[in-house]
Order: C-alpha cells, then sequence, then structure tokens
C-alpha cells in the first residue's frame, strides 16, 4: 500500500514539473504604461511597466487562448489577440495588452480568427519598439472548435 501512494505521488510530481501556467487576457491587461522617447524613432512610445506577476511569468511555458491574426504578407509575424481581426488593437478596439507576438518553430497552417490555444516560453518586451510588449517562444498551437 505504501508503495502504491508513494508511486502516485511520484507520478502527480512529476506530471507537475512540465505543465505550464494558463493565463488570460486580464492578467495580461495587469501593466501600466509611461511614454517615452525613443531615440531612434524620433517619436514618444508607450513604454510598458509589468506587474510582479507577469515578470515572475517571464521564461516560463504559459498557455492562452485567442484569435489567430496573420498580418504580414510574407508570413513570418503571428500573433494571438483577444479580439478577433474586426476589432482588434490594430483597429483601436483594445491596447497592446490585448496582442502577443507568436514565433513558431515551423510556419503554422491556421487561418486569421481561428481560435487558438496556445503554449509557448513567455518573453516580456518593453524596450524593442519592432516586436510586441508580449511574445510567445517556441509555440505550440492548436485550433479550437
Amino acid at each position: 500500500m505504501k508503495n502504491n501512494i508513494l508511486i502516485a505521488f511520484f507520478f502527480l510530481s512529476s506530471v507537475a514539473c512540465f505543465s505550464q501556467t494558463e493565463i488570460n487576457w486580464w492578467d495580461l491587461s495587469r501593466i501600466d504604461y509611461t511614454e517615452k522617447f525613443f531615440p531612434a524613432y524620433g517619436e514618444n512610445f508607450l513604454y510598458p511597466e509589468f506587474s510582479d506577476y507577469l515578470k515572475s511569468l517571464e521564461g516560463e511555458k504559459v498557455a492562452i487562448m485567442g484569435y489567430f491574426l496573420n498580418i504580414d504578407p510574407s508570413g513570418k509575424i503571428f500573433i494571438l489577440s483577444k479580439n478577433p481581426m474586426a476589432s482588434c488593437f490594430f483597429c483601436g478596439m483594445g491596447g497592446p495588452e490585448t496582442a502577443m507576438e507568436l514565433q513558431f518553430k515551423s510556419k503554422p497552417d491556421f487561418t486569421t480568427d481561428d481560435i487558438l490555444y496556445v503554449t509557448g516560453t513567455l518573453k516580456l518586451n518593453a524596450d524593442d519598439v519592432q516586436h510586441f510588449n508580449y511574445i510567445l517562444t517556441d509555440c505550440v498551437a492548436q485550433k479550437m472548435d
């Protein structure tokens, strides 16, 4: 009996080591912004100040659900959005916290507005205005019905 309990404990603890943290769009909204001048562009941009909770997730494997957006004709930039294309961040229907950049190992086979469940490693980006504030690297995605 003790052996069965020990085996069950080992199995459950090892499964937990490989799981990811589920996040949602409310979690990503826990961010403040200040204007910061970027000399390379001669303009002010909104500079993100991430919450302690978000900082604790940097470099961790996370999972989130959202709408897939393919806005790059070259097929190199992919986005996960809180909202579908018709009401996404680029259309003025939210801030930068309502979208995240997805970096896949190989080009994904999804179409705009597919609802995806995506796992990846979270990177917080405050300084590179060429990329989103939130970036998921090594993404794996599953289309939801």
